[in-house]
C-alpha cells in the first residue's frame, strides 16, 4: 500500500475509468440488489458527482485504484443532519476489489476526515444502505455512528446516516 498515492482529480484523469472502478467495487452491492448510483452511474454522471465536490483518487503505477468525493458543508444537504452547518460529507468511495481489506479505504477516509477538519466541519458524515450491514459494521470500527434515516428518490432502499465528530478517534 506504501506505493499508492492519494491526489486530487486531474481534468486529464479519465472519468470512464473512474465510473469503471465504481462499478467493479460496487458489484457486490449490486448483488445484493442494492441500486447505488455508482452500480450503474454512466461516466457523464460521474463527471457531474465528481463537479460536485472535491474528488481524491488513489493511483498506483499510473492507474486509479480507488477513489473518494468530499463535499464541504455547503455542498451537504437533503437530510436533516446533512443541513446542518457544521456537517460535511462523503460518498463516491471505491476500491479495486483486489485491493479491498488492506488499508486503502481507512487511508481514503482518513483523507477527508483532514479534509473536513481543514474545512472547518465539526462533522463528517455519509449514507449507505441499510442492508449492506458489512459497510455499516465498517464504518462504525472507523468511529462513524447512526444519526438518521434516510429514504433518497433515486434508491431502491432506505439509507442510513452515519457521522463522526472530527478529531474523535475510532474505538479499538
Amino acid at each position: 500500500m506504501d506505493d499508492i498515492s492519494i491526489r486530487p482529480w486531474l481534468e486529464t484523469d479519465s472519468a470512464v475509468e473512474l465510473t469503471e472502478l465504481l462499478h467493479r467495487a460496487y458489484a457486490r452491492l449490486a448483488a445484493m440488489n442494492l441500486r447505488f448510483w455508482a452500480t450503474h452511474q454512466s461516466a457523464e454522471v460521474t463527471e457531474q458527482r465528481i463537479a460536485s465536490g472535491e474528488c481524491f483518487v488513489a493511483v498506483a503505477d499510473g492507474a486509479i485504484c480507488g477513489t473518494i468525493l468530499f463535499r464541504n458543508a455547503s455542498r451537504t444537504s437533503g437530510s436533516p443532519w446533512y443541513d446542518r452547518p457544521d456537517v460535511a460529507s462523503f460518498g463516491q468511495f471505491a476500491v479495486e476489489p483486489g485491493l479491498q481489506s488492506h488499508g486503502l479505504g481507512r487511508r481514503l477516509v482518513a483523507h477527508v476526515e483532514a479534509r473536513a477538519a481543514a474545512s472547518g466541519a465539526r462533522e463528517l458524515a455519509l449514507d449507505t444502505a441499510e442492508p449492506a450491514t458489512h459497510l455499516i459494521e465498517w464504518y462504525t470500527r472507523l468511529g462513524y455512528r447512526f444519526i438518521e434515516h434516510a429514504q433518497w428518490q433515486h434508491t431502491n432502499y432506505r439509507s442510513i446516516v452515519l457521522s463522526k465528530t472530527l478529531g474523535s478517534r475510532p474505538a479499538e
